[in-house]
């Protein structure tokens, strides 16, 4: 890729990698279909799989929306250009915290983090077909003590639902976060320094 217009297609609905991207200039167009599917993780198993480590399964997940991300735009008619996915997910005590399935798994895992250290990890990936790559971000948040209220006031709004760890750090929580160790973004959900290595080897202008 040469052009200042080129383009990529993102493989993820989340509003915080489209906005990093736009942050650093990167052209991209949302590749997500219709009949339900999700466009970050169409045909993809999350599950770990058995003895599996976090950096593994963080890595193994991202290529793997990636890939399957290009392989459907052999099955449309669109334009063949390289595919960017990523994964986010925690670790607290050697355990795998992905998103909270209802709201009381929220608040469990919120009382899980309060006044302790966990690690956030997020794998980039990139697929052009013949080829398939990855980078990984690895930081460390500490939360402060949080309290039953302060707990249920942040569920109720309804914003950890759809967040690995169930919190933002850009949103609310961020007052719960009393140091971290790494990269922002990642911990956002897409590490520019990672993801700007990752563009260049496929050539992208940034």
């Amino acid at each position: 890729m040469t052009s200042l217009q080129a383009r990529i297609y993102l493989a993820s609905r989340s509003p915080r990698r489209r906005e990093l991207l736009r942050q650093i200039g990167v052209h991209f167009d949302l590749l997500v279909f219709r009949g339900g599917e999700r466009g970050d993780d169409a045909d993809v198993d999350e599950t770990p799989l058995e003895g599996e480590d976090v950096e593994r399964y963080v890595e193994r997940v991202a290529l793997t929306k990636a890939a399957a991300g290009f392989r459907r735009l052999q099955w449309r008619t669109l334009p063949h250009r390289p595919v960017l996915a990523a994964d986010t997910t925690l670790e607290l005590d050697g355990q795998i915290i992905g998103k909270p399935s209802d709201a009381d798994d929220a608040a469990a895992i919120l009382r899980r983090l309060s006044g302790r250290t966990h690690r956030v990890l997020t794998a980039v990936a990139m697929s052009e077909g013949t080829r398939t790559r990855s980078r990984s971000s690895i930081s460390e948040v500490r939360f402060r003590a949080l309290s039953d209220a302060e707990i249920r006031h942040y569920v109720a709004s309804g914003e950890p639902m759809d967040k690995a760890g169930a919190y933002g750090i850009q949103g609310h929580a961020a007052i719960f976060i009393e140091e971290i160790r790494g990269s922002y973004t990642g911990i956002m959900g897409l590490p520019l320094f990672e993801t700007a290595q990752l563009l260049d080897t496929f050539g992208y202008p940034l």
